[in-house]
């Protein structure tokens, strides 16, 4: 018999993640529908699509690394002052990024990371170089917006934050489907996907900005107290975010690496332009049924009891028992995903000719990189899981040789794989399986560490406290009960 009673400790867990994980969903089904917006113009479609999936993929490289400035929000950021040290370094990392973008466009140093290194044509990497400019402002834009979206995740306000993310995909279809009624079709056909990308983070930052202002800004202290740590300095902000934002950086350089390798495995002939637009159609798709797991993360942050936000509201009961079964739950369903969407006869194929809009025979090549994509569950949750633990003991600095390792793997792959007969679409995915499992296995390694490592310092604790005892102190029975309990409750914290 179910015990509801017992149900009831997972319902603030599937309140906060729900929302996050349709959000996510979403947000590969703007990508599809931003697809969608170059696949249909009739002229140099496939061209067109692999420019676009270039340009798209570099610039991810920037923003990676900034968008998970949100996970600063979500720990550090206690205080009005607290966040606008955060906005502040944002608006720093916005510049040098627009910065690069502008070299990356108009110097010889885009001609040779674009035209040479991924042996494309004049025609693509211009193309390619020209989107690249026009996305130039979109970093800062979305890292304002991923900013307050963590300080909204630390005060629960993940349906406000989900909420946001829906109308920042809405914006975009809308956008794409009024585009293409205009002349920028003949005119210049790239800026249909990326004013519309622009004009959905613009509607992001504005929900999230007034989320921010009507349901936190008046809630948190002008500066932090003592007893939390006081106020984050910049400096403490950037030693928690520069491992995150390495192992976020090399997930995004990934893709423009395996389009690289890929482009040249095939000498950059129409097949070679033709594996890359195979790429940037399946990503999305690929990504929508696991994608979500990453939200997962962010759990153990956000019930964590010494979370100031937790205090002030009696925070929920619940345990680091009730999330490993939430996280266990959550991988069985995304991998049900995604072996219901890949390996059904006719459903992949489906969502790429109906929804993306090509043609039957480009959508066959992408079938067995869409079955390569079953498996990635099973690092990213691993990943996701014990990435949140160690940020919410602030040892986010045992993360950063996952990075090395993912890109180590990644790039090997690459290079092996070609001569087992292993080429085009196929070869990206199933290389970026082989950097996602080298990652995940390193993230656990280092947390199977930190654990360990609480574990014995405890135990040296206890064995400390027990030699100091006194008959004195063990006169009194209530004092030794509580301090068992209160050993028993801090035990929630001290393992993945």
């Amino acid at each position: 018999m179910v015990d509801f009673k017992a149900l009831k400790s997972y319902w603030p867990l599937i309140q906060f993640l729900v929302p996050l994980a349709i959000t996510n969903i979403a947000i590969d089904l703007g990508e599809q529908a931003l697809n969608r917006g170059i696949a249909t113009v009739k002229e140099d479609r496939k061209e067109m699509l692999a420019s676009y999936g270039l340009a798209y993929s570099l610039m991810k490289f920037f923003t990676g690394p900034m968008s998970d400035f949100k996970s600063v929000g979500l720990v550090l950021i206690n205080s009005r002052r607290d966040r606008l040290k955060a906005v502040l370094c944002m608006v720093v990392a916005g510049i040098i990024a627009f910065v690069l973008h502008i070299l990356i466009a108009h110097t010889d140093l885009g001609y040779y990371i674009i035209n040479k290194l991924h042996h494309v044509n004049d025609s693509v990497g211009n193309k390619t170089r020209r989107a690249f400019f026009y996305l130039s402002l979109f970093p800062v834009l979305d890292a304002m917006a991923w900013i307050h979206s963590g300080i909204l995740l630390k005060h629960k306000h993940s349906l406000l934050v989900g909420s946001a993310s829906i109308s920042d995909v809405v914006a975009q279809i809308v956008f794409v489907a009024i585009l293409l009624q205009s002349n920028l079709e003949c005119v210049e056909p790239l800026l249909i996907p990326i004013l519309s990308l622009y004009m959905g983070a613009l509607v992001r930052f504005t929900i999230v900005g007034l989320g921010y202002y009507c349901n936190v800004h008046d809630n948190i202290p002008d500066t932090s107290s003592i007893e939390i740590g006081g106020d984050a300095t910049i400096r403490k902000m950037l030693s928690f975010w520069w491992p995150l934002a390495l192992i976020l950086a090399t997930q995004r350089i990934s893709r423009p690496v395996v389009n690289l390798f890929v482009s040249r495995d095939l000498k950059g002939s129409d097949e070679a332009t033709e594996a890359v637009a195979v790429l940037t159609a399946t990503y999305p798709v690929g990504h929508m049924p696991y994608g979500w797991l990453t939200e997962l993360r962010a759990v153990y942050p956000a019930f964590d009891k010494n979370n100031p936000a937790n205090r002030r509201t009696g925070g929920a009961s619940v345990t680091k028992s009730h999330i490993k079964r939430f996280t266990l739950c959550c991988f069985l369903i995304s991998l049900t995903m995604c072996f219901i969407l890949f390996w059904s006869p006719g459903v992949s194929e489906s969502i790429l000719v109906h929804i993306i809009g090509v043609d039957e025979s480009f959508a066959q090549r992408c079938i067995t990189p869409l079955r390569i994509f079953s498996f990635f569950p099973i690092p990213v949750c691993l990943r996701a899981h014990f990435t949140g633990w160690l940020m919410t003991l602030k040892k986010t600095f045992v993360l950063a040789p996952s990075s090395a390792l993912r890109i180590g793997v990644l790039v090997v792959s690459l290079v092996v794989l070609p001569y087992m007969g292993v080429h085009g679409g196929t070869l990206g995915v199933a290389s970026l399986l082989a950097g996602f499992m080298g990652e995940a296995s390193m993230v656990f390694i280092g947390a199977a560490c930190v654990y360990r490592r609480q574990k014995s310092d405890k135990n040296k604790e206890l064995v400390a406290d027990g030699e100091n005892s006194s008959p004195m102190r063990e006169v009194n029975p209530t004092t030794e009960l509580d301090s068992i309990q209160e050993l028993g409750e801090g035990e929630g914290h001290r393992g993945p």
